[in-house]
């Protein structure tokens, strides 16, 4: 009796690790009847200021495979049906096996509708494998690639660092769609579906008593006009620079331009590896964002911020005048004769090397400070104040930080020893001083608000009301008075309106600019054209920075695409159609 017990209690025991703890057999055989599908949410879609559509999803299919239910297959003939070799089918067939014989994977990915229609009809003769409805992005506008980003499929990291996903699901590589990626996914479901020996759905498990439904992503809603990025996107075509527009009383950015860039339809579907390695090795380089992570001197674009911090440190006011013998001028020589000497208004309006430069002399040697040392920390802080030098750390791809370099940079330098002659370039934004375009139009929001700016930011608003991060909303104030930004903008305004104002050829009709043209040295080359300013100037809705690279002056090219930019998104059309088609007709001629 004793052993019969004992045998019993082994076979009972036995079963239950086999019913219970062991799931290998229950697995096995719900994989012969059950089908686990997942159902995949529809991703949020992303609309511009004015509701234009921008991303939206369209239908694909992923061919699924569980390895351990493919039996008697005619290889060749399914070879033929999907239209692949007998050598990649072996190599689809050992990774998924791989991943595991029990749970499906994907064994082909992407097929359109029209592929689809073709296999699906022939389907069921192969046990072990059926489709999977999917979604990739369809950009109706071909506008803003780098801004939008792109999806793509999910690598080592990804899995590691989120378990959401499995092998095979696509996640935000770039952009918006990266940066907003939890938001935009949505939630997945689960749909478990009974199949006959062909492979057929015959029926809901249990009448979908454990189906769970997907939760559909975030609609988002951005600053960006489509109409504006794609006329900026018009003017700089074949041209190296970029664009950045911003509402100053938001920080949302209206466009940003890069170029060259490309389409984004491009990264959409099975051609998307093929299409990024092309874009990858492209010598002109239209992965990289030139708007965000460019680089350049601002060249004399910086002389306001100069001002500004010199006028705040009570070294001068802004009826303190300063000779100028234009090319002669020494050390500093000035691009042209004018009147001399000269204040401040005059002093933008010309834009004057020398005024600058002594202007910044008079402060290092103001009793204010007890060293160079002290006066360059006091200008440090100030301009790195008017975020400069710096990342906004908002939703916008790619952003470096430029260069605004520290006093101990200097110490290395020249060994401790130096004073503001030594670092005279900085006084017209060349030397060591580096920003990209978007802090440059950054730098013209604060000084149109008069002292304040909103960390530049992509997105407006979810359409469902869920509250944007509150750093975008953060207002970053300037520690220097209204009164001196006003002063700098009148000087601001003259170069539009002045008798020789650096700009004047690009005003506008009825809409006050307040702006600054700038010529960047380029050690590699020819100068870069650069322009930063904001309108109207009493009331601004638009700040903008443009930066085209080896153009010469920015009265050349930069100005003149300013100028255009503004009149479209303040008034909605050129009123001076010739310049308009003069200036795209150029580029054309530029190919």
């Amino acid at each position: 009796m004793a052993i019969f017990v004992i045998v019993v209690l082994v076979l009972l025991v036995k079963l239950f690790m086999i019913q219970v703890v062991n799931q290998s057999y229950k697995t096995s055989s719900d994989n012969n009847t059950l089908r686990y599908v997942t159902q995949y949410p529809a991703r949020g879609k992303i609309y511009d200021r004015d509701g234009r559509l921008l991303v939206y999803n369209e239908a694909i299919y992923d061919l699924m495979v569980i390895p351990r239910q493919v039996r008697n297959l005619d290889t060749i003939g399914f070879c033929s049906t999907i239209n692949i070799s007998r050598e990649s089918f072996n190599e689809r067939m050992m990774k998924a096996r791989r991943y595991s014989t029990f749970s499906p994977s994907v064994f082909m990915a992407q097929i359109t509708k029209e592929e689809y229609g073709m296999i699906a009809e022939n389907l069921h003769q192969y046990s072990g494998f059926y489709f999977q409805t999917r979604s990739v992005r369809n950009y109706p506008y071909p506008i803003a690639a780098h801004a939008l980003g792109n999806i793509g499929e999910v690598d080592r990291k990804d899995l590691e660092r989120d378990s959401y996903y499995k092998g095979g699901d696509y996640i935000g590589k770039s952009g918006v769609e990266s940066y907003y990626e939890k938001e935009l996914r949505g939630d997945k479901g689960l749909k478990i579906v009974v199949v006959d020996v062909h492979n057929r759905e015959k029926d809901r498990f249990m009448d979908g008593q454990f189906d769970t439904l997907p939760v559909a992503g975030k609609d988002i809603i951005l600053g960006l006009d489509a109409e504006l990025q794609l006329y900026g996107e018009t003017l700089l075509k074949n041209k190296t620079g970029s664009i950045v527009a911003i509402e100053p009383s938001t920080g949302q950015i209206l466009a940003m331009v890069t170029s060259p860039s490309y389409d984004p339809n491009e990264l959409v579907g099975r051609v998307r590896g093929v299409n990024y390695s092309q874009l990858l090795n492209d010598s002109l380089k239209p992965l990289v964002n030139r708007a965000t992570s460019g680089i350049y001197p601002p060249g004399s674009t910086f002389k306001m911020v100069n001002g500004l911090v010199v006028l705040q440190s009570g070294a001068i006011t802004k009826n303190s005048t300063f000779p100028c013998s234009g090319p002669e001028s020494q050390p500093i020589r000035c691009t042209h004769h004018h009147n001399s000497p000269v204040a401040l208004y005059e002093a933008i309006e010309n834009s004057c090397n020398p005024y600058f430069w002594e202007t910044f002399k008079v402060m290092f040697a103001s009793s204010r400070f007890a060293s160079s040392k002290e006066a360059y920390q006091y200008w440090y802080d100030m301009v790195t104040s008017f975020g400069l030098g710096s990342t906004f750390k908002t939703d916008i791809p790619a952003e470096v930080a430029g260069n605004i370099p520290k006093s101990s940079f200097y110490d290395k330098m020249y060994r401790g020893v130096w004073n503001a002659l030594t670092i005279r370039s900085l006084s017209i934004g060349q030397g060591e001083i580096l920003v990209t375009p978007l802090q440059l139009a950054n730098m013209a929001a604060a000084i149109g608000n008069e002292g304040y700016y909103y960390p530049p930011h992509l997105i407006r608003s979810f359409k469902d009301g869920t509250p944007i991060d509150s750093n975008m909303r953060t207002k970053r104030l300037i520690n220097i008075k209204a009164n001196h930004f006003k002063d700098v903008k009148i000087g601001m305004c003259r170069v539009f309106e002045g008798e020789s104002g650096t700009a004047r050829f690009s005003k506008i009709d009825s809409i006050q600019v307040a702006g600054k043209t700038g010529t960047a040295e380029n050690p590699h080359g020819d100068d870069h054209s650069l322009f930063m300013g904001f309108a109207p100037a009493d009331n601004p809705q638009i700040a903008i920075a443009v930066v085209v690279e080896n153009a010469g002056f920015g009265s050349q090219w930069a100005a003149p695409i300013a100028s255009l930019m503004i009149e479209k998104y303040l008034r909605g059309y050129i009123k001076d159609t010739a310049k308009e088609k003069r200036f795209i007709k150029t580029n054309d001629d530029k190919k």
